[in-house]
């Protein structure tokens, strides 16, 4: 089963681009592969490595620094909320300012290109972990519909197979 790295919150995906940058090493360099010489004579790659988890993103594929930097910041924040996990209760936990928010009911509407999606996504994986995996439950902690937790994980495919991962390590069914 997968082991996640715990931080004292707040969560890093939820927290500003400037803030999070102060938490990160970037490196600028040269682009490899098909593109010619506007690519790779130009140190438009961009690597970000969060410093205190270790996670690192890379982006490559724009012609422009800017460009690319904006893809690997948005792919940090993607893979810190699937592998970075802050600590929560299971049964006495409410739902951040950010979730509230964007919650109308009992639905969640977030497009996964959203700004806010990743931290929603830490958010509820968080839950989900501390739960056991337990996406029913988390749902109703999160009051949002099981159907809606499931599209949230589902617009991120390497979240939703680590969810069904855990689920299948519990004995749990997976989700479809």
């Amino acid at each position: 089963m997968k082991e996640f790295l715990l931080v004292d919150a707040p969560h890093p995906s939820t927290i500003d681009e400037e803030l999070l940058l102060r938490h990160c090493k970037l490196e600028f360099g040269r682009g490899t592969g098909p593109g010619g010489q506007r690519r790779n004579k130009v140190a438009t790659a961009c690597e970000i490595v969060h410093e205190p988890t270790g996670v690192m993103a890379h982006a490559a594929e724009m012609r422009k620094q800017a460009d690319n930097r904006r893809v690997a910041l948005r792919r940090l924040r993607d893979r810190l909320a699937r592998v970075v996990r802050t600590s929560v209760h299971h049964e006495r936990y409410r739902p951040s300012a950010l979730w509230e928010k964007r919650r109308q009911g009992r639905m969640l509407p977030v497009n996964p290109k959203h700004y806010e999606y990743p931290a929603l996504l830490a958010e509820a994986l968080d839950v989900i972990v501390a739960r056991r995996w337990d996406v029913a439950g988390t749902a109703g902690v999160l009051a949002i519909s099981m159907s809606q937790l499931a599209r949230l994980l589902r617009h991120d495919k390497a979240a939703f197979d680590l969810v069904n991962e855990g689920r299948q390590s519990m004995g749990l069914p997976r989700l479809r």
